[in-house]
C-alpha cells in the first residue's frame, strides 16, 4: 500500500491515510487502496481505528487537483467509488473508529462520518465546504450529516460552506469526544480494548441491528431486533457470558 499504514496488535487495527504532501486528501487510488484493504481485512481484528498520518490533517478533503477537470460522467464516477468505500466501511462487521486529529473536511468529514465513532484533538476541524469550490458533497454527506446532526444544521453547514471546531462538533453530536492532541490516540485503544472484551458476535449483531433498523418503522425494527436478540442463543460466547455472569467469572469469549 502506497498511501495507507496499517498496524495490527491486540485485536485492534489502527490504520492512517498517509499522503503529507496534501494532508492526507482522497484521490483515486487512496480510495481504492481503501476499498482493497478492507475487502481484505486480517479475520483476527475486532476493532479498526482510521487516522491520518501525522499531526494536522485526518483528510483534509478530495484531491482537487484530481477533480478539477472532470466532466460530469467522470464526476459521478467519482463520487460512486468514494461512497462504495465508505460504505463498506460504515457496513463492515466490525465496529470502525474514526480518530480524527486535525482536518477532516469534505471527503474527510464523509469518511469521519461513515465510521461509528468518531472521536478528535482538540484541534480537529470538520466541514463540508464543496459548495465553495462549485460541487456538493459527492461521497455521501449530504445523507449522512443530516442523519447525524439533524437537517437544520446540516444544511446550514453545507450551504455555506461552514468549519467548525472540535468543541462545536462535541455540542452537535458529530463527535462522541476530544482529548488532547498527544491523547487522541491512546484514547481511540482504551475504547477499542473495552470493545474487544466484548463478546464478538453480539458486538457484530448490535451493529447490525442499529445500521438495519436505522430506516425502518418502529415496528419493523423492534420485531428485526428480536430475531437477531435470538440469534444471540445460537452461539457459546453467549452461554459463557451468562456462566460466567453467575459464576462471577470473566469471560473468556471465543468468537463462536
Amino acid at each position: 500500500m502506497e498511501f495507507l499504514k496499517a498496524n495490527i496488535e491486540n485485536g485492534i487495527c489502527t490504520l492512517a491515510i498517509s499522503a503529507p504532501k496534501s494532508l492526507n486528501a482522497l484521490n483515486s487510488t487512496i480510495l481504492k487502496e481503501l476499498d482493497d484493504f478492507i475487502d481484505h481485512i486480517d479475520s483476527n481484528v475486532k476493532v479498526l481505528i482510521i487516522t491520518g498520518d501525522g499531526e494536522k490533517s485526518f483528510v483534509a478533503g478530495a484531491d482537487i487537483s484530481e477533480m478539477q477537470n472532470l466532466n460530469a460522467e467522470e464526476g459521478e464516477n467519482f463520487g460512486r467509488l468514494g461512497a462504495k468505500v465508505f460504505r463498506k466501511i460504515e457496513v463492515l462487521d466490525i465496529p470502525v473508529i474514526a480518530a480524527v486529529n486535525g482536518f477532516a473536511l469534505g471527503g474527510g468529514c464523509e469518511l469521519a462520518m461513515a465510521c461509528d465513532i468518531r472521536i478528535c484533538s482538540d484541534n480537529a476541524k470538520f466541514g463540508q465546504p464543496e459548495v465553495g469550490l462549485g460541487i456538493i458533497p459527492g461521497f455521501s454527506g449530504t445523507y449522512r450529516l443530516a442523519k447525524l446532526i439533524g437537517m437544520g444544521y446540516a444544511k446550514e453547514m453545507i450551504y455555506t460552506g461552514k468549519v467548525i471546531r472540535a468543541d462545536e462538533a462535541l455540542r452537535i453530536g458529530l463527535v462522541n469526544a476530544v482529548y488532547p492532541q498527544a491523547e487522541l490516540m491512546d484514547a481511540a485503544k482504551a475504547l477499542a480494548a473495552k470493545i474487544c472484551a466484548m463478546a464478538p458476535i453480539a458486538v457484530r449483531y448490535a451493529k447490525l441491528c442499529i445500521n438495519a433498523e436505522y430506516d425502518l418503522e418502529a415496528d419493523e425494527a423492534i420485531a428485526y431486533e428480536n430475531k437477531v436478540f435470538g440469534m444471540c442463543f445460537d452461539t457459546k460466547d453467549q452461554k459463557e457470558g451468562m456462566t460466567a455472569f453467575l459464576t462471577k467469572a470473566k469471560p473468556s469469549f471465543k468468537n463462536e
